[in-house]
């Protein structure tokens, strides 16, 4: 009976088994994969990029708060009597296609993507047979969207897919009737938000599951921990999906997967949960708008420091853009998605897989941000600026002269007074990166970027496309001591000094 009564007591599949219950979910480890992969693309669309005007909330500012800029749009742009539900046929996507998204989404250096499934309007993306007639296959674009562009990220690229839904609906009938008896009745969630979801979840097999929208009900109103005790149990993504902490009033950065905590959040420090900066290209809004100023955008160096400064702190980047109503990824975000791809492929071993180091960023010169890989034994200061006067003075990374390895991932070819291909000088090797081993520091090299002097203990100084600038690494952060007098090199003397061949890979 010994063998029989093991069997029993062993439980079931190879993982272990959660409960209902935020103790028992909380402890679920979050799937590796998510840490090591740091960036990923946003994609807010929907019926409200058909009037592509303020928000994405537009219908609720409209209809409910009755905005002004929104009430006069409408007056001067559409005829009386006009409803937001008109919207949805015009919501054509006639441009959309799934392949050509897939490409320009792998071309940014993302790792994952997340595609608003259902924003707070209610209309979903795929038919789904909770949505009668307010969905992507039966009005407007009259097909999957869903489908497709889940199709072509996992037959085009090597990002993971996922997929954005909203829990509470502003209009729906039976969540305004929920809400007028103070959630103590659950029409809502029982026939229609928590069917859409094991509908997506089963269908599309999402590996993240972006939960929002709690419409200011508790989490028991939404059965958040019987659904997510489902997932992690029996889904068929139960082994990887990601998910996070927007389940219900109260649960934001308490709850779930990884910590949002905000829109746009950003500490700016390490924070002892894995978390995630979710934030918009377009300053102002999620969604398209075409009202939009060149002002309204991030810059490539906004959303690199923004990068740079969030995996530094421990989280990922989730960059957001909008998509037009016929289905067009608008210039300036594919150039924004190029940029930054161009600039991870030069700079990204300090992004990828790399974990927060002992310090984020430096003591002593500011806009520089560390990241850290220990497997390796690397350490790389991601600077956000060049140094102007020749010399950038490091006050934390301690280095022993003949045992310290570093030299600059990269170089762009650009030079001053002219433009990269893509256009922009930000494109240039803004990482060093400090190795410990045997070799000296005069085998520190890489391509176009040669290190052509030492001066012991502390300074560094690299060549790369004509200039000259040197690192000096601070032996005592705590006490600032003076930078090194830096002596302009001609051109002529460059093959005087210590130059090698040895790749620092």
């Amino acid at each position: 009976m010994l063998p029989l009564l093991l069997l029993l007591l062993a439980p079931q599949g190879c993982g272990a088994r959660y409960e209902p219950t935020w103790e028992s979910l909380d402890s679920r480890p979050l799937p590796p994969w998510f840490d090591e992969l740091k960036f990923g693309i946003f994609i807010h669309w929907g019926v409200f990029s058909v009037p592509a005007f303020g928000s994405e909330w537009f219908w609720w500012y409209w209809q409910k708060e009755k905005r002004e800029p929104y009430v006069k749009f409408m007056e001067t742009h559409y005829p009386p009597g006009f409803r937001y539900e008109d919207f949805g046929p015009l919501f054509t996507a006639e441009f959309f296609d799934a392949n050509q998204w897939a490409d320009i989404l792998q071309a940014s250096g993302a790792k994952y993507v997340v595609l608003t499934s259902k924003h707070h309007e209610g209309f979903t993306l795929w038919g789904s047979k909770y949505s009668w007639n307010w969905n992507a296959v039966n009005l407007g674009p009259k097909q999957d969207i869903v489908a497709a562009l889940a199709t072509a990220i996992r037959k085009r690229t090597d990002l993971r897919f996922g997929l954005y839904h909203s829990l509470f609906e502003w209009f729906n009938p039976l969540f305004l009737y929920d809400a007028s008896n103070v959630f103590n009745t659950r029409q809502f969630p029982t026939a229609k938000s928590l069917p859409e979801l094991y509908e997506i979840v089963t269908k599309y097999q999402p590996e993240i599951l972006w939960s929002d929208g709690d419409g200011n009900a508790p989490d028991t109103y939404w059965n958040s921990t019987g659904f997510l005790a489902w997932l992690y149990n029996d889904s068929p993504v139960r082994d990887t999906v990601v998910t996070n902490d927007r389940w219900g009033a109260g649960s934001i950065c308490k709850h779930g997967g990884y910590y949002t905590c905000s829109d746009r959040y950003n500490p700016g420090h390490l924070l002892p949960h894995k978390w995630e900066n979710c934030m918009t290209i377009d300053k102002q809004s999620w969604g398209y708008r075409s009202n939009t100023k060149l002002s309204d955008y991030l810059t490539i160096e906004e959303l690199v420091k923004q990068l740079v400064e969030t995996v530094s702190c421990g989280g990922n980047l989730l960059m957001n853009i909008g998509p037009t109503h016929d289905g067009r990824i608008a210039i300036v975000f594919e150039e924004r998605l190029r940029q930054m791809g161009f600039w991870l492929k030069i700079n990204g071993e300090a992004i990828y897989g790399t974990k927060p180091w002992r310090t984020q960023n430096d003591t002593i010169t500011s806009g520089v941000w560390y990241t850290f890989k220990p497997k390796d034994d690397v350490v790389y200061a991601v600077f956000l600026n060049w140094p102007v006067s020749g010399t950038l003075e490091l006050g934390d990374p301690k280095t022993i002269v003949g045992e310290t390895e570093s030299c600059l991932l990269d170089m762009c070819d650009w030079k001053e007074g002219q433009d990269t291909q893509e256009g922009l000088k930000a494109y240039c090797s803004m990482t060093i990166r400090f190795k410990v081993s045997n070799q000296s520091l005069t085998k520190a090299n890489i391509n176009s970027v040669s290190l052509v002097e030492i001066k012991p203990p502390g300074t560094i100084i690299f060549r790369g496309q004509g200039r000259l600038f040197s690192v000096y690494i601070n032996p005592t952060p705590q006490s600032k001591k003076p930078k090194p007098n830096q002596t302009k090199k001609s051109p002529t003397t460059v093959n005087d000094l210590v130059q090698s061949n040895v790749n620092c890979m």
